[in-house]
Formats: structure tokens, sequence, C-alpha cells
């Protein structure tokens, strides 16, 4: 009785101290993560996921954005995931850019998924890759006030499947 009382007691103070541990282990990964994660360069990213991974021709993806600083440069990212049962090795997008002033303007876009071996260029592994395109360098926003970036695909075809997703990064440009 004794000797078991004291198992007891041994290994519930050692299952307490791994507790302990684990929980302050996991409080040191998430601060780590959080701090390597944070990029003070970065204005804005927002990815959408495409519905059913079926991008309709008529359905179009908006991404707002308020500018406050029209001295600093910006680099423009688009971001685009695919299943890799993709049909193609790019991806025409039409993009309109409304400004805070209502004016717009419209842009079509390739975006190139695979390369001419039909190797996909992007990260991941299994059947998604992750690209992300530099769509523009150093550019500044010539007026305050909230931006409208809409996306539609322009491939063609009704339906353009295994995209699965589509986003912009707007980061403070390094030079």
């Amino acid at each position: 009785m004794i000797l078991t009382g004291l198992i007891k007691s041994s290994l519930n103070k050692i299952f307490n101290n791994v507790k302990k541990y684990l929980i302050l282990f996991s409080a040191f990964l998430f601060i780590v993560t959080l701090l390597f994660s944070c990029d003070p360069n970065k204005l804005f990213e927002k990815n959408t996921s495409i519905n059913h991974a079926a991008w309709s021709k008529f359905e179009i993806i908006p991404f707002e954005v308020n500018i406050v600083d029209t001295i600093s440069k910006y680099n423009f990212y688009i971001n685009v995931r695919n299943n890799t049962d993709y049909a193609f090795s790019n991806l025409y997008l039409f993009m309109n850019t409304i400004y805070p002033e209502k004016q717009m303007s419209k842009d079509t876009i390739e975006c190139f998924l695979a390369d001419k071996n039909g190797k996909w260029l992007g990260k991941g592994w299994g059947k998604y890759r992750f690209l992300r395109l530099l769509l523009g360098k150093g550019i500044r926003f010539p007026q305050k006030g909230t931006y409208t970036f809409e996306f539609q695909q322009a491939m063609r075809k009704d339906t353009l499947h295994n995209i699965t997703d589509i986003g912009i990064k707007i980061e403070k440009s390094r030079q």
C-alpha cells in the first residue's frame, strides 16, 4: 500500500512536470511563430479561396486596400494556388484597378505556373502549389484612399478548374 502510494505520488509529480514543460514549450513555439511571421514591410495580404476550385468566367474576386502613404514605393504580388491537375501551364487574368476617386484601369496579366517542360514553378508538395508572382516593383500609389483590385479568370473557358486560391500581397519596397 505504501509503495503503491509512493509510486502514484511520483508518477503524478512527473506527469505534472511534463505537463508544465509541454505548456511552456507550446507557449514558446507560439511566440517564436508570431515573431517570425510578422513582416514589418507588409502593407496588405489576402488570399481568397475559389469555391470547389471551379472559377467561373463571370466570378470577380475583389480586394480592397486602404493606402495612406503615397510617397513610399511598394512591390505588388499576385498569389496563385493551384492543384497539380490544372490543365494549363499559365493563367490569364483580367485585373481592374478602381482608384479612390472611382477612376478605373484594366489590365490583362499572364501568370506562368509551370516551365516549358511542365514542371510546376510554385512551392508546395502533394497536389498543391503556391506561387507568388511579382506584378509591379517600386510602384507608388498616386492617391490616398481605398483601392479595389478585381480579378477575373481570362482563360476562355466558362469554368476554370483547379485554381484553388487567388490573392494579392503589397509590401513596402526595400530599394
